[in-house]
């Protein structure tokens, strides 16, 4: 049988039923004969309050302290979710970071993963144990804690995935796939079957938050494909891997920009810069009375500025401008 690495966010595991329907998720592909490795974020608003405890404290807390602190949350997750699998009748055990180990470059708050030791999660597996880390996390070579920075438990994932040899790398979010653009904002956005790593790492960057940037960067170098779905039954999957669907434009995404006071729209695809393209963007937003407040081009990019509250019209009005509909 195979050995498979799932990936759960802060969502996913945020209260006890949560819980139980994740470890039920696990149960099904351990009841098919697979070792699974199953990797946590901490529950939904943990860090943000563990952050805001810091802060009561001192306005900079020391950054070794605020990993030790922050780390906690992964940990909580990690054995909340082997107890819920344990009371489904799986056999689970619950690793952090140290544990593994997860070795990293010690930079704290966003350290990079160097190496990952094998053996204890061999040994968990070969007892027939569902193995759950907790992600975000690593120690570093003085024995401190260190966490991986913004996606870190996704990073995690695809790490592990590759140091394990893993058949699949299965990334649980809010939606059951990667889209042309957030569904929640754009009505007439669709899912795609895959996208390619360079996409993928593009749509990162200007601020999709499907998955982070390392975490793609690292899949890419070891030709881990991730497949991005939901937790809800007979979800539909997107697989991140070397090519993707061939479109002009794959997907359009925002950020802040300008100090919050503007917003940047981004098209990513393999037709860009275009000059057509950008005519049918600015075209749209004129439109819809948008005013375009700066344009600029890169690789497989192209941005345009708009006021910050129009963002969201603004957003789909390109998309709608440059993606075909289904």
């Amino acid at each position: 049988m195979s050995l498979l690495v799932q990936k759960f966010g802060g969502s996913s595991v945020a209260d006890a039923e949560k819980l139980l329907h994740v470890s039920n998720i696990i149960k099904a592909e351990w009841e098919k004969g697979n070792d699974v490795v199953a990797v946590v974020s901490a529950q939904g608003g943990t860090t943000d309050a563990l952050i805001e405890k810091a802060r009561e404290l001192s306005a900079a807390p020391a950054e070794r302290e605020l990993d030790a602190l922050l780390s906690t949350g992964e940990q909580a997750s990690a054995a909340l979710l082997a107890m819920a699998l344990e009371s489904v009748g799986v056999g689970a055990a619950s690793l952090c970071g140290w544990q593994l180990p997860i070795l990293t470059d010690g930079r704290h708050g966003d350290a990079s993963i160097t190496h990952i030791g094998k053996a204890r999660v061999r040994a968990e597996t070969d007892a027939r144990k569902v193995v759950v880390c907790a992600g975000f996390q690593g120690v570093d070579a003085a024995g401190d804690v260190t966490t991986l920075g913004r996606g870190g438990s996704d990073y995690t994932a695809v790490a592990l995935a590759y140091e394990l040899g893993a058949e699949r790398c299965m990334i649980y979010t809010d939606v059951d796939g990667v889209y042309t653009a957030d569904p929640r904002l754009c009505p007439t956005a669709r899912r795609l079957e895959r996208v390619s790593y360079d996409d993928m790492y593009a749509l990162a960057r200007a601020g999709a938050q499907v998955l982070h940037d390392k975490c793609v960067s690292l899949a890419r170098e070891h030709g881990v494909e991730p497949e991005v779905l939901s937790c809800a039954p007979g979800s539909r999957s997107t697989r991140v891997a070397e090519t993707g669907e061939g479109a002009e434009v794959t997907g359009v995404t925002r950020r802040a920009a300008g100090g919050g006071e503007y917003a940047a729209v981004t098209l990513v695809g393999g037709a860009l810069p275009s000059l057509k393209l950008e005519k049918r963007a600015i075209l749209a937003l004129d439109a819809a009375g948008i005013t375009v407040r700066g344009v600029d081009a890169g690789e497989r990019t192209l941005t345009l500025y708009v006021d910050r509250n129009r963002s969201r019209e603004a957003l789909c009005a390109i998309h709608d401008a440059v993606i075909p509909s289904a």
